[in-house]
């Protein structure tokens, strides 16, 4: 019964981080534009729910990040993905919803393996929740230098950046959003998943003795 319990509430934990990341973006708070990029904050309930529901959460949280990235592509509501759409459709579903998959997933075994080596949940679920916009910004831009680099659209932004090569192009690029990124979505979501996490494990544990 107890079992049953918890999966209805890790469910219920699951359903409602999906409506969050659908209301931000629906009242423009999920992703910001910002230059040829958008600054997400998405990646603040991924954060949360990979923390503190595993891996596989943390991953389908991604692939609805993913989604709204895609349909962003295709509606060309983004700049930047949607040249991307039009060079290669295949390509750009791979990097807006493969690399938000693969995002989801490393934060939470990110989290999953510094937690062994913190028995007191001090400091992991901080550098665990940090995970999510940095892999989101590695895997991304990554996946763009290795694709997309050498595109018509991609020069142009090299060009006008004046970078010497893809690392340089990726850091001017990124710069100050990146570090905006990581700091908002990186604290908020540890402090918020080891509030959920202790609240939680004190809720259950009259149940489990």
């Amino acid at each position: 019964m107890s079992n049953r319990r918890n999966n209805l509430l890790k469910m219920t934990q699951l359903a409602l981080l999906i409506a969050i990341e659908l209301v931000m973006n629906l009242i423009g708070l999920g992703m910001v534009p910002v230059g040829p990029l958008k600054m997400s904050f998405l990646t603040l309930p991924i954060a949360i729910g990979a923390v503190t529901l595993g891996p596989l959460a943390g991953m389908l949280l991604g692939g609805v990040f993913g989604l709204i990235s895609f349909y962003d592509a295709m509606t060309g509501a983004s700049a930047m993905t949607g040249a991307f759409f039009a060079i290669s459709p295949v390509q750009t579903f791979l990097l807006c919803v493969g690399m938000r998959l693969l995002m989801g997933l490393c934060c939470g075994l990110l989290y999953r393996g510094l937690r062994r080596f913190d028995k007191r949940g001090s400091w992991s679920y901080l550098v665990g929740s940090i995970g999510a916009p940095f892999f989101n910004t590695c895997f991304f831009m990554g996946y763009i230098c290795l694709f997309f680099y050498h595109s018509e659209y991609v020069q142009g932004l090299v060009e006008k950046f004046g970078a010497a090569n893809p690392f340089m192009f990726v850091i001017l690029l990124v710069g100050v959003q990146g570090l905006v990124e990581t700091l908002v979505c990186g604290i908020l979501g540890g402090v918020v998943a080891k509030a959920v996490d202790h609240f939680v494990t004190k809720r259950n544990t009259p149940a489990s003795e």
